[in-house]
């Protein structure tokens, strides 16, 4: 097995008495999209800072691409491209200007960052916009941008700081469609998230990160086997009869959640389920079978609870 290119070990990173990151521990592969899922205020930015050499440990182990970011950060943000979680491209100038004042930075020579510019437009879709101003540019375009300005240096590891917040659904999925490709070129990419659906769709592996802490991991299939069921039976009877309801169908399924707007019934066949709430004479305002997803685990292992 190749060395991981990322190990964190009770990695701790604390702003006075407050530990924003409390001891986590993870490995990420070469080549592998590795995920770190959690509610707003979990700790993945800080955690995605000290991988980036930008921020120093409180305590614990770290090591990326085999050094230690307190002793060698010019070294390591050398070879990582990052993805911030609000885009912050020049916008005094023009696209392609964007990736080539960047590639110097590097210290790249003039006509191989030209060479890689032109490429990377070519990936993110924007050759056409090559000599358009910045905020003439869509959200995503925007964004698709920022990732190929990341990539400039042909880094090994690529974090991404939420890349698709604030994007419409098409521009997500063109987006997703890069970073595969990038996956699949080789490229171990790190990303924090919120978006169920996004880990799903890109991560190989994901932690689960809630109060600084890691609550679950795995891959998105293994986390819901372990934590949800293979399918949900979503029932409404009215906000008023739900919390009655339930407890007529206490036994049904593998367990039940009373939300204030409908009941959930984890099983591993809802529409079995959903004849034995015929047979006792329940009969739903509305009904609907789906998959257990990511979010099933998600919100069982974080709560409901929204934390400000």
């Amino acid at each position: 097995m190749p060395e991981p290119v990322i190990i964190a070990q009770n990695l701790v990173k604390k702003y006075k008495d407050f530990a924003a990151v409390d001891g986590i521990s993870f490995e990420v592969a070469p080549g592998e999209s590795f995920g770190l899922l959690g509610p707003n205020g979990a700790g993945k930015s800080t955690t995605m800072r000290m991988v980036g050499a930008v921020s120093t440990r409180t305590s614990g182990d770290l090591s990326i691409l085999g050094l230690d970011p307190n002793g060698y950060g010019p070294e390591i943000r050398s070879r990582l491209g990052v993805v911030p979680q609000s885009d912050n491209l020049d916008t005094e100038l023009r696209v392609r200007e964007n990736l080539l004042v960047y590639g110097r930075y590097f210290g790249l020579p003039r006509k191989q960052v030209a060479e890689r510019a032109d490429e990377l437009l070519a990936f993110a879709q924007l050759e056409d916009k090559a000599k358009s101003k910045v905020d003439a540019l869509s959200g995503g375009m925007k964004r698709r941008l920022t990732i190929a300005r990341a990539l400039i240096n042909d880094p090994k590891i690529l974090l991404l700081d939420e890349p698709t917040t604030g994007l419409d659904p098409q521009a997500r999925h063109i987006l997703w469609d890069r970073l595969f490709r990038l996956k699949e070129q080789g490229t171990t990419l790190l990303l924090t998230t919120h978006y169920m659906d996004e880990a799903e769709q890109l991560c190989d592996r994901l932690v689960v990160v809630d109060k600084g802490t890691i609550m679950a991991e795995g891959s998105p299939a293994e986390l819901i086997r372990k934590h949800s069921s293979r399918e949900v039976l979503e029932v409404r009877f009215g906000s008023e009869r739900n919390a009655q309801v339930a407890e007529q169908i206490a036994g049904f399924g593998d367990r039940i959640e009373v939300l204030p707007d409908r009941i959930l019934v984890y099983s591993g066949n809802g529409e079995r389920e959903m004849e034995r709430m015929t047979q006792a004479g329940l009969h739903p305002i509305t009904s609907l079978v789906r998959r257990s997803s990511l979010e099933d685990v998600f919100l069982r292992l974080t709560g409901r609870t929204l934390i400000e």
